[in-house]
């Protein structure tokens, strides 16, 4: 089926829930930004991508911030926590940031207790994905979530660090220093099983140590969280790799690898940054990948 073109505004936001293998999984949000088509969508013609993310006059297009929250049992992981409230007017007009709902507003909406998330997981540092894991509180900033088991891709937190002037864009050594200093923090490497059934995969090309996360991935009725590697339900062929990747190379083969595996055993996606579609199972339809939305309770 044809996905149709992505919401130009911010749309009514609820929280939504589908059932994959053992887990409950929730799309959250932590708001809206807007950036530049062009650069979301590479070497992919405005005159096709246009027509799935309609832009702006300035160029842009409106993206979901949206944390996913995956609960079986006394076990609740917060996937990819949002951008968060540390920014300058500046930089809030620049990146069109929206801040409502927040994530907590969010966990709220779908009865969720912050204290009661057991784990939170970070794909990569970029700003726009970890900046809600801290806050700040006194003219001090530390953890959202202070007693919780924060994880993240080693190179992540080693690049987030000290960026250099590729990467300096996308990273704030605020968003992790916080988080390490407290002790909580654990960084991955290769492929990790944070607690039985959901495993973290460290894959690269978007960013130095981008990851998916896969829910009860032996069974046909699990799931992937995206991340930035495939950022919304439109990106789907192998080759529509944003600009902002810094191994092209590196990402139509990780690209190329996963989405066919989910395609395979029909896992439900779950994509980060997609306005309207939190949820997507990918079928083949000859050589390209076709979508079949999911809409959740």
């Amino acid at each position: 089926m044809s996905i149709p073109p992505a919401s130009r505004n911010p749309p009514v936001w609820r929280p939504r829930r589908v059932q994959a293998g053992s887990w409950t999984i929730t799309a959250l949000s932590d708001g809206w930004l807007r950036l530049d088509g062009g650069s979301m969508w590479g070497v992919v013609p405005k005159a096709l991508w246009n027509a799935w993310t309609p832009a702006e006059d300035d160029n842009t297009i409106l993206l979901a911030l949206r944390p996913f929250l995956a609960e079986r049992g006394d076990v609740r992981v917060l996937v990819e926590p949002g951008v968060g409230d540390r920014w300058s007017p500046k930089l809030a007009r620049i990146y069109g940031l929206v801040r409502k709902p927040t994530l907590r507003d969010s966990l709220h909406a779908a009865g969720i207790a912050p204290e009661s998330i057991t784990h939170v997981i970070g794909t990569h540092a970029h700003w726009d994905h970890v900046g809600a894991w801290v806050e700040e509180r006194e003219g001090r900033l530390g953890p959202v979530f202070p007693r919780v088991k924060h994880y993240l891709p080693r190179i992540e937190l080693a690049v987030a660090r000290d960026a250099d002037a590729v990467r300096r864009a996308s990273y704030r050594a605020e968003d992790v220093e916080p988080i390490e200093s407290a002790g909580i923090l654990t960084t991955l490497e290769g492929s990790t099983e944070i607690v039985p059934g959901l495993r973290v995969h460290v894959l690269g090309g978007h960013s130095d140590g981008v990851a998916v996360v896969t829910w009860d991935e032996e069974r046909d009725d699990g799931a992937i969280f995206w991340s930035d590697v495939v950022p919304t339900a439109h990106h789907v062929q192998p080759p529509y790799i944003m600009a902002y990747d810094l191994d092209v190379a590196r990402s139509h083969a990780v690209r190329s690898e996963w989405l066919a595996r989910a395609a395979e055993r029909g896992w439900t996606g779950c994509f980060y940054h997609d306005v309207d579609n939190p949820f997507g199972r990918l079928r083949r339809e000859g050589s390209r990948y076709a979508v079949e939305l999911i809409e959740g309770q």
